[in-house]
């Protein structure tokens, strides 16, 4: 199993369990579903369930969810409420990317830097329909992956992209 992870947090955004499509060589394409899913049962160090109500007749909670944010316990945000906002996030966090990539990987940095402005361009233009996610650390400086929906022979389907040098691929 491979686990992707964020090169400037070490958040983890996604693993190889997923349908997994690269784009230009810059862009994972992460395909998704959503789920429910009842939540475990929770017991605290210390109780002592028979002196408690085992069963108040309440229901099981349930989350639900994209399975990749669920998962990998990402985090929603909401800091970019316009493009410009993104656009701006994304040459900072480009500034941080690039020598750390020619630090590590000096021979990606031109594939990078060739093939990012075409596919941003492509993926800003759907701007309105994305959604923001942090890892767990909600560490904005780091990646921020995009989900988007997309119909898919007949089935809206979340599909979450990831830059691929914003990521450090770890086998388990």
């Amino acid at each position: 199993m491979r686990i992707y992870k964020d090169k400037l947090t070490g958040d983890e955004m996604f693993s190889d369990t997923y349908k997994i499509k690269l784009v230009d060589d810059v862009i994972y394409e992460v395909y998704g579903k959503h789920v429910s899913r009842k939540a475990g049962d929770i017991q605290l160090a210390g109780a002592n369930p028979s002196a408690e109500e085992a069963d108040e007749g309440t229901d099981e909670a349930v989350e639900s969810g994209v399975d990749i944010v669920l998962n990998h316990r990402l985090q929603e945000s909401f800091a970019f409420p316009d493009k410009k906002s993104y656009t701006l996030y994304l040459k900072d966090y480009m500034k941080k990317l690039i020598p750390k990539l020619e630090q590590d990987a000096p021979d990606q940095v031109d594939v990078f830097k060739n093939n990012i402005n075409k596919v941003m361009k492509d993926i800003l233009s759907r701007f309105k329909e994305l959604q923001f996610f942090t890892g767990e650390s909600m560490e904005i400086e780091g990646l921020v992956g995009l989900m988007e929906y997309r119909d898919i022979n007949g089935e809206s389907v979340p599909v979450m992209m990831f830059l691929k040098h914003g990521l450090d691929e770890e086998k388990f």
